[in-house]
């Protein structure tokens, strides 16, 4: 795999996933209590053994590039990085913000024409997957490709939510259509449910192969494809383009993918994660999922209820607090008596000192954490959050809405980062 670089796409504004990408870019978003979204492309490349990643940034990626540069570190006989590629001006012209998935790339492929460079993989920075590209790589070779995708079996109901291929029986991709919705569409990208039998994935009734926007380039390809084009976009543009004139071959993965774009998708995957059985495991010693070393202490807990959730480092959970199916990050303060339910909780950034304790009690303002006796049910609460005593946080009914400093997006309540709820506080 020393032949091959990849690309992390680090996203674009995030407006679905707002407000917890107010201040930060999507793959900067806290993920399972102690990750972060960029954690998952980055760490199945290293258990691939590809050692060569760049990372594209541009939107309010200054947390981003902090946990990169305290994550990602390679001894000088490695040969590996973890590179940032930001967003710049040069003296080249239409060097500046970029356009989109493509045109990013298209800005730095310098980067990827340096000697030794045979295929490129471009990956997504929002998604939440575990895969061996060095399986993918075998496919592509083998099929002889210029370009390889992946692809998801799913039904027809999630086929409306997705881009959809079109096959022959060599897995050759011949068609592709934008989220399908009628019958007549559906049949016009319909993959025969014994061909995914045949070749090792089970069909279980499922006849549509989504694009994953995972895809693996002769590097040459992809400075062809680029240079002579302005395409902005991925998965718009360029994979339909090379259809029509290129060898592009699917290479078929059928384990947990979850696209995390929505509050109301990166709530329930948390919440999954969450299960006696999750869907996706971050316990695989031989393929582990890298983060920032935090050094924190063990988390305490002190007469609380805990069921079907998981607590990160570094917490302390006071007498008769009850916690039900959440996630309850690093570092998090909770009082007696709390009842969380179905919540995802960031935890903080740091610990407050005696001295800011003090400062809290002088300005009249909670501390960080949850204050006894609060209620907080159907919620994601930022990071660095001061939700007081007696607060209750509650679902409304309201698929979006903002009850300030609070907003509803998806149906879900969110705790902005930083937010303060003072003693008392409800939902109204």
């Amino acid at each position: 795999m020393k032949n091959v670089a990849c690309l992390v796409l680090g996203g674009g504004k995030g407006t679905r996933l707002q407000p917890l990408t107010a201040y930060r870019s999507k793959p900067a978003v806290p993920l399972a209590g102690k990750y972060r979204l960029i954690d998952i492309p980055i760490s199945n490349c290293l258990n691939s053994e590809i050692s060569r990643i760049y990372l594209l940034t541009q939107f309010n990626s200054v947390s981003l590039h902090r946990h990169i540069r305290q994550t990602y570190r390679f001894d000088p006989f490695h040969g590996g990085f973890v590179e940032i590629l930001a967003a710049q001006q040069t003296n080249r012209t239409g060097d500046d913000w970029y356009q989109g998935t493509a045109d990013a790339v298209r800005k730095n492929l310098r980067y990827v024409q340096q000697h030794g460079i045979d295929y490129v993989l471009i990956l997504s920075g929002d998604q939440l997957y575990r895969m061996d590209f060095q399986d993918m790589l075998r496919t592509h070779r083998e099929a002889g490709a210029d370009v390889t995708i992946a692809g998801l079996p799913v039904d027809r109901e999630m086929a409306a939510s997705f881009g959809i291929m079109r096959l022959n029986d060599s897995g050759r991709v011949e068609g592709f259509l934008e989220k399908p919705k009628t019958e007549e569409e559906l049949s016009l990208v319909r993959t025969d449910p014994a061909w995914l039998d045949a070749h090792g994935i089970e069909s279980h009734g499922r006849d549509c192969l989504a694009s994953m926007g995972i895809y693996l380039f002769n590097r040459d390809t992809l400075v062809e494809l680029l240079e002579k084009t302005e395409y902005e976009d991925f998965g718009k543009e360029v994979f339909p383009a090379s259809i029509r004139s290129r060898r592009v071959q699917v290479h078929l993965f059928d384990g947990y993918w979850e696209d995390i774009g929505t509050i109301r998708a990166f709530f329930e995957c948390n919440l999954q994660l969450a299960q006696r059985k999750p869907p996706f495991r971050f316990d695989m010693e031989d393929k582990p999922i890298y983060t920032h070393p935090r050094f924190l202490p063990a988390t305490r807990v002190d007469g609380a209820t805990i069921t079907g959730s998981l607590i990160a480092d570094g917490c302390n959970i006071d007498q008769g607090t009850v916690i039900e199916n959440s996630l309850i990050g690093v570092r998090c303060n909770i009082g007696k008596d709390v009842t969380i339910r179905n919540c995802v909780l960031m935890g903080a950034d740091y610990f407050e000192s005696e001295e800011h304790l003090a400062e809290n009690a002088r300005l009249n303002r909670p501390p960080m954490g949850i204050g006894d006796r609060a209620v907080v049910e159907q919620a994601i609460v930022d990071k660095n959050c001061r939700i007081g005593s007696d607060v209750v946080v509650k679902p409304t009914g309201e698929s979006d809405a903002e009850h300030k400093p609070l907003v509803i997006r998806d149906g879900i309540t969110v705790v902005p980062r930083g937010a303060t709820l003072p003693n008392g506080w409800r939902i109204s």
